[in-house]
Order: structure tokens, then C-alpha cells, then sequence
């Protein structure tokens, strides 16, 4: 008899810990965490074995792991309310991805856009982690038979692929029930700002890796360097319009707009209706303020657990343990329907 159940609604969403997160993180991913672990099931991990990808992260990736938590926690995610771990603590995760790599095609790997954009004319000298990895991630998903996802737009392909490979699975194997084993998981995209972009460029994603630390406001600046920022951010000549159809063109003022209706927990349109006809300088102002008002205090927690390192691995190893006996019902249940299970 199968041991997991599928749950009526359970959301997973991962982070990776290259530590430096950004307002980026905070608003794309962690503030709808917040949202989502009020009401629903919610598995949310660390996920340091993704980080594993890009060499250069295994330098420090023990500290940015416990950065990243604690960023996590510090922003509201309550470790009593949701599961937090991170994924290299839970086994299962490589043991499921391994036998999902023997049902995925590299035709579908070879269709995944993030590879190429970051393996770059460079692709023959990137890992393997880098090329499959998103058989990793839907692993990750289908372990915990997550039912929805939160992801930006530049995830939706491999939550596809996630689904791909679920279909496979339920096609090959799984001849012995009359319902599927795993349920396709649906991607959950939530707030205005779906994908926040550099403050130096509107069309280039805000990001870690960026050269420019002008280019993000980073969850521990302080207050001068938020205001700093924001104030050099790139904008253009002309006055914030009424209508969003007017920004089409004009990334950067899209993007503070963008990040203003996320701040503030409004429509974009409430903040054109309020700023219309009026320059950056005094947007910019009000902006600088919402940012420090909001993370201020999470940079003062963080700062706290990171001075109390032992507090977050204990949270993150309580988090595993309830992972893994979820995991190891869902795997035992994998192994069993393929025939590789000989523990009954």
C-alpha cells in the first residue's frame, strides 16, 4: 500500500543562498511567502544544492545559507506556521532528481532559455549541475507533491518542465491506480511586481551578481544607502503619466513604479493617480521612505540571527526533519511503484 497522500492545496517555493538578497528576492518571492503561509500548506527551502551550480558559490555557501535564512525569518516566514529547511539536508531531493533524470530528455533541457542565457557562448566549459538542474527543481516539487508555485516569468519554463516530467512518470510507471500519483502543480504569480528590475537599467533583472551595487537596494543597506540609491536610480526626462499604457516604453520609470505598488501594497494605478503630472524628485522621496520603513527592521533582525547563528540551524534542522517525513513517504511510494522498493 502507497504511504503519501495528495494534499488538497500545498505550496513549495525554494530561494537560493548567494547571500546579498535584494528587494528583488524580498518583493518576488519572500513577501508572497508571507501572504501564502496564512492560509495555505507551505514547504519553503533554502536551496543550496541549486546554489551548488556556479562554482564561485561553494566558497561561502555555508554562511549564505544561514544568511539567507535568516532574511527569510527575519521578513516574517514563521518556522512554526511553514516548513523551513534547506534542501542538502533532506537526501531525498538528489535521490528523486536522479531517477527524474532518467525520464527527462535533453531535448527538454536543451529548451530551457535560463541555461543558455547563463552558460552564455561559454556552454561547453558549464557544469552539468548548470545544464540539469531544473530536474533538481522539479524533484523539489513533485518530492513534497506540491499542488501550486509561486515563480516569476523567468521560472514558468521550468515549472513546465516539472509538469512534464510528472506526466511521464504517471504514464510510465504508474499503471497499478486509477488516478494519477502526481499532481500537476500550478504556478502561482502574485503582486504587481512580478519581476523587479536593476535600478541602473529597467530592462536587465535586478540582480546579485550585477557589478554595480548601485544597481539594487540590498536587504542590509541602511538608511543612507537606500536613500542614496534611490535617489541616482535611473529614471528619464519626462513626468510620471496617468496611464500605465504610457510607460510601455520607458522601462526605468516602469520598474520604480513597479516597486512602489509592491511597497506599498497598491495597484499601479493607485500610484499614477496620485503621481501624475509630477517629476521623479518628490516620487523618489516618498519611495526612498516606504523601502527604509519596511526593511529597516527586517536588517535589524537579520543582523540579530546573524549574531546568533545557532538559533537559525536549529530552526533549519527542525524544519528538515518535518520535510524528510513527508519525502521519504513520497519517495518510498516512487520506488515502489517503479520496483525498486524491496523493503516489502
Amino acid at each position: 500500500m502507497l504511504k503519501s497522500k495528495q494534499p488538497s492545496k500545498r505550496i513549495f517555493s525554494g530561494i537560493q543562498p548567494t547571500g546579498n538578497l535584494h528587494i528583488g528576492n524580498y518583493l518576488g518571492a519572500i513577501k508572497n511567502w508571507i501572504k501564502l503561509q496564512k492560509e495555505d500548506n507551505c514547504i519553503y527551502s533554502i536551496v543550496d544544492l541549486h546554489a551548488m551550480t556556479v562554482p564561485n558559490n561553494l566558497l561561502d555557501i555555508k554562511n549564505s545559507t544561514l544568511e539567507v535564512a535568516a532574511a527569510v525569518i527575519a521578513s516574517g516566514i514563521d518556522p512554526k506556521k511553514s516548513i523551513l529547511f534547506n534542501q542538502s539536508n533532506v537526501p531525498q531531493h538528489t535521490e528523486l532528481a536522479w531517477i527524474f533524470n532518467c525520464i527527462a530528455r535533453i531535448g527538454w533541457l536543451n529548451r530551457m532559455t535560463q541555461f543558455k542565457e547563463k552558460a552564455g557562448k561559454k556552454k561547453d566549459n558549464a557544469t552539468v549541475g548548470l545544464f540539469s538542474y531544473p530536474v533538481l527543481m522539479a524533484a523539489d516539487i513533485l518530492l513534497y507533491k506540491a499542488t501550486h508555485v509561486p515563480v516569476g516569468e523567468d521560472q514558468k519554463q521550468h515549472l513546465e518542465l516539472a509538469r512534464d516530467i510528472a506526466s511521464s512518470f504517471n504514464s510510465t510507471f504508474d499503471k497499478t491506480l486509477n488516478k494519477d500519483f502526481f499532481q500537476l502543480p500550478e504556478p502561482f504569480i502574485l503582486g504587481p511586481a512580478k519581476r523587479i528590475m536593476s535600478l541602473r537599467d529597467g530592462r536587465s533583472k535586478m540582480s546579485k551578481s550585477d557589478i554595480s551595487d548601485a544597481s539594487r537596494i540590498n536587504l542590509m543597506d541602511d538608511k543612507d544607502q537606500i536613500f542614496l540609491k534611490i535617489k541616482r536610480a535611473k529614471t528619464d526626462q519626462y513626468p510620471i503619466p496617468e496611464n500605465i499604457d504610457d510607460l510601455e516604453n520607458r522601462p526605468e520609470a516602469l520598474n520604480l513604479i513597479n516597486i512602489y505598488a509592491s511597497f506599498s501594497n497598491k495597484s499601479v494605478n493607485e500610484i499614477l493617480l496620485k503621481f501624475s503630472g509630477k517629476g521623479f524628485s518628490q516620487f523618489k522621496e516618498d519611495l526612498s521612505d516606504l523601502i527604509i520603513n519596511e526593511i529597516g527592521p527586517i536588517t535589524k533582525e537579520m543582523n540579530n540571527l546573524m549574531n546568533n547563528k545557532d538559533e537559525i540551524v536549529r530552526i533549519l534542522i527542525d524544519g528538515s526533519n518535518k520535510a524528510k517525513e513527508i519525502a521519504s513517504e513520497v519517495l518510498y511510494d516512487v520506488k515502489k511503484i517503479i520496483g525498486i522498493n524491496f523493503k516489502d
